[in-house]
């Protein structure tokens, strides 16, 4: 299995899915608030994941600006591999293609990582913190 956690934030809180493999979600998505029990409950949610699946899924969201700040530095703290996509390039995206194929084709970028597909241009930001170990993870 290869998990992934997809993290679509907003002012306060976020949509939350998660991917056992490509294709299979578990779970349906939903919201979570920002404050100190909203990232407890999605670190809980991280764990039971990786529980289920063996692995520490990596968390891939849009740059929000600062929006994102709270939850990115509460999962690297607690050492997920986060995945920034640049908001511009998404947005590009978005606008030549349906929502859904580019979220298709978001999850899909995340999933084939260990096959050494992962782009390194300005398409993704990896956490500085863990970048000197993706080539372990790929």
């Amino acid at each position: 299995m290869n998990p992934v956690i997809g993290l679509d934030i907003s002012k306060g809180e976020s949509q939350v899915q998660a991917f056992l493999d490509k294709g299979k979600p578990y779970r349906k998505s939903f919201k979570d608030s920002h404050t100190l029990e909203g990232l407890c409950l999605l670190v809980g949610f991280l764990e039971e994941v990786k529980r289920e699946t063996g692995k520490k899924p990596p968390v891939v969201l849009e740059e929000t600006g600062h929006y994102h700040s709270s939850v990115f530095h509460n999962l690297e703290d607690r050492g997920y591999l986060m995945i920034i996509i640049n908001s511009l390039i998404s947005y590009k995206d978005k606008s030549s293609k349906s929502s859904e194929s580019t979220n298709k084709a978001t999850l899909d970028l995340c999933l084939t990582k260990k096959q050494n597909h992962f782009p390194r241009y300005s398409l993704i930001t990896v956490s500085t913190q863990k970048q000197q170990n993706l080539p372990e993870i790929m």
